[in-house]
């Protein structure tokens, strides 16, 4: 007993100090040297204090409060919106809510030549809320099946539609890093944007798949989503966070977001491994069931259409036609 209690402190040990030493690698202060020094100094300290020091008790203790002082520095690092950022995410959205009149700031449009060489634009929008009729799922595969960027995009009756993509905010020449998006790297940002940029950015630039998904949600519940979304777009502009990985994301962020107006209960392991996130939503009956899985998954790809579309006006309703769930316009 007492040896599996020593297995499990010492795994518990070997884990914060390697967490530890990351935290300071990306977030410490100073510069590269700084960190270094930083990182060297905790590791020796920490891993004297748990293999060499007796009683191992006082060893363990002496870390833990080794531990505790990093942790309090972590948990005091404040998030900020004065940054020098890349263009595309420079100008942070915020929204105007009048009774049924929604005024939405610097709408994202931008035009590109390449994933790098683009226009920065941004736009103000005029919405009515009483017009929002439809929620879409896009979800975006750059890699592993199992991982995948998820945007929502709002239908209107006008054939408008805002897409919403949940990301970590970079600062100019800062690129993304999934292990850096654990470690205090990017603010979290909602980029509220015309679907001709998220998507074709994506599809026409990256060489990404995308799928898009109709969700069967009553005018009423993707209203009070939308709502909940434009209130957190103004809570960021105020009041900066964090970005994460794993409890902040693109997709952690939206369940947050929709609990209160959801219609269904949305718990599975499949919310962290986003990539099936579309399985969850048919087995919820969430999204169209008319056919096997397998076929509305064919159906839902939507690359080809978004290349052709290009930088059509009339783009949404193109990447939509044939899609299963969603009535021909």
């Amino acid at each position: 007993m007492f040896r599996a209690l020593y297995l499990l402190v010492g795994l518990a040990g070997v884990g914060t100090l390697g967490w530890g030493a990351l935290a300071l690698a990306f977030s410490g202060p100073g510069g590269a040297p700084v960190r270094g020094a930083l990182v060297v100094g905790y590791l020796l300290a920490g891993g004297w204090l748990l293999l060499w020091v007796r009683p191992r008790r006082r060893g363990w203790l002496a870390f833990a409060g080794l531990f505790a002082v990093l942790l309090g520095w972590w948990l005091i690092i404040p998030p900020r919106n004065d940054r020098a950022w890349q263009p595309n995410v420079a100008l942070l959205p915020w929204a105007e809510i009048a009774g049924d009149v929604v005024t939405v700031h610097n709408v994202r449009n931008n035009v590109y030549r390449s994933e790098t060489d683009y226009d920065a634009r941004y736009e103000d929008r005029v919405y009515r809320l009483s017009a929002l009729r439809s929620l879409d799922l896009f979800l975006v595969y750059w890699g592993s099946p199992h991982i995948a960027h998820t945007i929502m995009s709002f239908g209107f009756d006008d054939g408008r539609y805002l897409a919403f993509s949940i990301e970590g905010r970079m600062e100019k020449g800062e690129a993304y890093s999934a292990i850096k998006g654990f470690f205090k790297q990017y603010e979290l940002t909602f980029v509220v944007a015309d679907e001709r940029d998220v998507i074709g950015l994506r599809t026409d630039f990256r060489g990404e798949n995308v799928h898009l998904y109709r969700f069967r949600t009553p005018p009423e519940a993707a209203q009070g989503l939308f709502l909940r979304y434009l209130e957190q777009v103004n809570r960021l502009r105020d009041q900066p966070e964090w970005y994460n990985a794993l409890t902040q994301n693109c997709t952690t962020t939206i369940r947050g977001l929709a609990a209160p107006v959801a219609q269904r209960a949305w718990r599975s392991w499949k919310l962290y491994l986003n990539g099936h996130l579309d399985e969850l939503a048919y087995d919820l009956g969430a999204v169209d069931r008319s056919l096997p899985f397998a076929e509305v998954r064919a159906g839902t790809l939507i690359d080809e259409r978004a290349r052709a579309a290009g930088r059509a006006p009339d783009f949404s309703q193109r990447i939509r036609r044939g899609v299963p769930g969603i009535p021909d316009a």
